[in-house]
This record gives C-alpha cells, structure tokens and sequence, in this order.
C-alpha cells in the first residue's frame, strides 16, 4: 500500500525515534517517582528531572527555576488564565485576548465570563490574520489583569508582534501571557520569551510525547500571580499537584534539543518546501491564500479552493495526505473557521480552505504529489459543481 503523505504537523507530531530511546529506560528501568525521596529509584527519577529542565531551559534561554509541567498547553492555558479570575481578584478583572486564539483559550475566557465574572475584551485582527496595536491601547482599562495573545496561529501560522506587543502594556501592572504551542522547534523564541510573563508548550508538537507540556512564568511576581490549579500532593512548588511524569519530561527535553539543534538550516529548508507548496496550490485556478502577507511559521499554508466543499475536498484527499481545515482540537465544529472568519474570509470561502502544515520528514517528493493530488481533486469536485460551470455568466 502507497505511503500515506502527512502535511499536518500542526496537530502533531511523529515522535522522534530518539526521543522514545531516551524515554524507555523512565518507563522500565529507572521507573521511580521523584516523590520517593528515600531510594534511588526515587533519586534516578529526580536527577532525570532535574537535568531535563536545566536542558529545556538552557535551550531556550529560560530559569530552570520558573517551569511547571503540565499535561499540555490546553491544560497550561486554563492554569494561567484561571489565575486571574474574579475569584481571586475582588475588584473585579478584565482580560484581552484575540478573537484568533486558540479554542483553548476562547473557551476558557468564555467559561470564565460566564461563570466567573471576568469580563473578556477580543481583539479583532486584519486581514493578515494581525491584531491592531492602537486597538489594543484602546481596549486597556484601570482593571486589565492580563493579555492572552498566541504567538504564533495554529490555522495560518502566522506570527503577533509580541515586542511591540510588550511594549504597550510594560509599567501598567499588566501580564503578558503567551501561547508558544506551535512555534517550539519552527522559529526563535528567545525574544518573545524575553518579554513574556508567562509562555505555554506541547512537547507533541515538537517530535515529543503526547501528554506532556510546561508553563514558564517570568518571576517571583508572576509566580504570586498563579494559583494551584490542581491539588494533591504539593509537588512543583504546590501549584501542580500529581506524580511527575519523569519518561515525559525527559522525553520533552530530547525532543526540545534535537528540535533546535539545527533550528536556522531546518527553518530555510522548510520554508523553501513550503513556498514550493504554496507556489504549486496557487496554480489551481483561483485558489488563494490566507494570511501569507504576514510574518508566519516556516511550515504553515492555509489555502482557499473555491466552488470546492471543503469537507468534500477532505474527504477526497484522505485515501493519499493527511491535511485538515483547521485546528484539530476543533474538528467537530460545524461552522467555518472562527480563525478565517475573524481575517474577513466570506464563510464559504473559510469553508472550502485547507491547513496544510510540513514538518522535518516532509519531502520534496511529497511536496509534488500533493500538489498533483490536490490538483486532480479539486477538479474533480469542480466538475460535479453546477456553480463552478456557471461562473462565467
């Protein structure tokens, strides 16, 4: 059977061979809780934690200090952004955000209006997919606690101006929460992590395990600012209670480091992959595509098919490539992508775009097929539209 091609390294990533070499000893030999404190086991497992997160935070310029592990970044963000509730804030709090984050973030603000009292400012964007600097000064109030911007989109790839960003709010007692999901291993973070308060990752999304993923927060002052967000057993400084998964922790790290080893030559090639893709898709009569004229991920297309049905043309391609219409923790949805509604695409239009998102095993021969499959499909599907025969009229 011909091998599937996979252009959806957005929603995850294979796990790197040596990732899972470094893991397996954390999972069978050295299979101790760092809680153990008084048997090697216990210490093995410690001492692997403890050289992880000095890695993970030498690599990206970090406090080894200041980490919390989580699940993940769904889990990372409802921690954050939880903190800041009206339970903890008498007087009341107001947080921004961005009408193009991430459904963890969105419905996490949403549940907190609603149940919490914490009123949610969402910033429109351009057609760019790029939020408005002077729309965010407007929005500031006496009560904004917290801005929520993700760094880089998920659906588009494209990349917020977080300095220009930080540089807003600095001196008004205001955090600057980040979620970095989809950039770890694609591009620099060192600049939007000089400025970040607090900063989210999927180790799943950079050639790790799933199930595993961190919180940064910048200091002291942003430490005070977090709550326990789960109780029990009062591990990583009380705010996140449950045996550390030690085999995800090293395995993060491993991933994190051969991620960023080569970062500037895979970054170029990639690009270059991405182009050619891109180039090849705008071939199609009438595609386009969405938020290219912004700075974006190396890796990230977003195009539109016209008089095509997206979940047709999905469906079509899934005997050859794995591609998506967006964010895959929202592949239920039936609505159009909130993140291409919010650039201004006509819902139609939103209908019919597909993600498509390389990765380190992504060939140039993958890159041709594609664009071949993807061509044959689309014409395919076209000529069954009595819309697409009509357009001329």
């Amino acid at each position: 059977m011909q091998k599937k091609l996979y252009l959806d390294y957005n929603a995850t990533t294979p796990c790197d061979p040596a990732v899972v070499d470094a893991m397996l000893p954390f999972l069978s030999e050295n299979f101790g809780n760092t809680s153990s404190i008084h048997h090697s086991f216990g210490w093995l497992a410690e001492e692997a934690v403890e050289a992880s997160t000095d890695q993970i935070a030498n690599i990206l310029g970090i406090s080894p200090d200041n980490i919390i592990y989580t699940s993940g970044s769904t889990e990372g963000i409802n921690m954050v952004l939880k903190s800041f509730s009206n339970k903890y804030k008498p007087s009341g709090s107001h947080i921004i955000t961005c009408k193009t984050e991430h459904k963890a973030v969105l419905d996490t603000c949403a549940y907190m209006e609603k149940y919490e009292g914490v009123s949610v400012t969402y910033l429109n964007v351009d057609t760019s997919g790029l939020i408005n600097l002077n729309d965010l000064k407007a929005a500031l109030r006496p009560e904004t606690v917290l801005l929520a911007i993700m760094y880089a989109n998920n659906e588009t790839g494209v990349i917020q101006p977080i300095q220009d960003i930080a540089k807003i709010i600095a001196d008004q007692n205001i955090f600057l929460f980040i979620d970095a999901t989809q950039a770890l291993g694609k591009v620099e973070l060192y600049d939007a992590l000089e400025v970040a308060d607090f900063a989210c990752f999927s180790a799943h999304k950079a050639y790790g395990p799933k199930g595993i993923g961190l919180v940064y927060y910048k200091d002291n002052k942003a430490k005070k600012a977090l709550h326990s967000f789960i109780q029990g057993g009062g591990q990583q400084k009380t705010l996140r209670g449950g045996t550390i998964n030690t085999p995800g922790i090293v395995g993060f790290a491993k991933s994190i480091e051969l991620s960023c080893e080569n970062l500037s030559d895979d970054m170029i090639r990639i690009t270059q992959l991405r182009d050619q893709l891109e180039e090849g898709l705008l071939r199609i009569e009438l595609s386009s595509s969405n938020g290219h004229s912004a700075p974006r991920l190396p890796n990230t297309c977003n195009i539109s098919f016209p008089f095509v049905n997206g979940a047709d043309l999905l469906r079509a391609l899934s005997k050859d490539i794995a591609v998506s219409n967006g964010s895959a923790c929202n592949a239920a949805s039936e609505n159009p992508s909130h993140v291409l509604t919010a650039m201004r695409i006509d819902p139609d239009l939103a209908f019919s775009s597909l993600r498509f998102s390389i990765g380190k095993y992504t060939s140039e021969e993958d890159i041709i097929k594609t664009i071949n499959i993807v061509d044959k499909e689309v014409n395919s599907l076209r000529e069954k539209n009595i819309l697409w025969e009509r357009r001329k009229n």
